[in-house]
């Protein structure tokens, strides 16, 4: 039985998409993305970031890479998924999101020049061409 395993982040990225190819041509793209976040420390209020990496496939990679730029403000949607080698004699292992949407959001990147209009690849949402009833309309809440 599988689990549910989703993330949704915001953030910005720390560094530009960094793009490679597999044996069998799949694209991948690499990035992090800082999530910040207040928390009470005494009398005070603390920001903290967390530092994410994370990796996006195929078609998507490959035409997002353009936008995603060091600085970019984006709204991710993916899974986790633990990684895990031996170096050194010793086995290691770091958490990572497995993108399957993006959503560029805000502005310009702060190190770039290329323009967003809020662009959201795969497209989610509702299907324009689709004319059936509302299918929220039968929620009993």
């Amino acid at each position: 039985m599988n689990n549910f395993n989703v993330v949704i982040l915001e953030g910005n990225l720390t560094r530009g998409c960094e793009m490679k190819y597999s044996a069998g041509g799949l694209a991948i793209g690499k990035f992090a993305l800082a999530v910040n976040a207040s928390r009470k420390q005494g009398e005070q209020w603390v920001d903290e970031a967390s530092f994410i990496d994370c990796t996006v496939f195929g078609k998507t990679a490959e035409s997002l890479n353009q936008y995603l730029l060091k600085g970019q403000h984006i709204i991710l949607e993916g899974k986790l998924k633990q990684d895990r080698w031996e170096q050194d004699g010793q086995t290691r292992s770091r958490v990572v999101v497995n993108v399957d949407k993006i959503n560029l959001v805000g502005g310009k990147p702060k190190s770039g020049d290329v323009p967003n209009s809020g662009k959201q690849y795969p497209p989610s949402g509702p299907d324009p061409e689709y004319n059936g009833p509302d299918p929220q309309s039968d929620i009993p809440f």
